[in-house]
């Protein structure tokens, strides 16, 4: 494992991330584009975190090669504290990415607003503790 491309992972996931809580920090009522904008940033954060994810495992020796098998073994290993919430979120993230419906995108907009945001901040924190002891 490359800890160079971990880290280079780690500062785009960390950078989106920034840039989701940005986002959610804007007032939806100004224009409906800030929750499809907001949804947007969230799929592309929620897809560096899995990735960022598997590296993390492949390191460890664990291989999970989709999403799903890197979130169940991310929580079996604890590198993530809420598992139910990972797979929700990429429940959530599967929707989005593949239609589109305006009561469907505010629901997923306010769950992105009050757990899955929570949930990559932690899985942020906590990443940056464990890869400044890589090498």
């Amino acid at each position: 494992m490359n800890p160079d491309r971990m880290k280079e992972l780690f500062v785009s996931f960390s950078d989106a991330l920034g840039r989701l809580d940005e986002s959610l920090r804007e007032d939806i009522a100004k224009s409906s584009t800030i929750v499809d904008g907001t949804i947007q940033r969230f799929e592309f954060t929620f897809e560096l975190a899995w990735k960022l994810l598997r590296l993390i495992l492949l390191r460890e020796g664990v291989e999970a090669n989709t999403p799903r098998a890197a979130l169940k073994e991310a929580y079996r290993t604890k590198l993530v504290r809420d598992g139910d919430g990972w797979i929700d979120m990429l429940e959530d993230r599967n929707k989005t990415s593949h239609l589109y419906d305006e009561a469907m995108s505010a629901a997923v907009y306010y769950k992105i607003k009050d757990s899955h945001f929570p949930l990559l901040r932690d899985f942020r924190d906590a990443a940056k503790t464990m890869l400044e002891t890589v090498s």
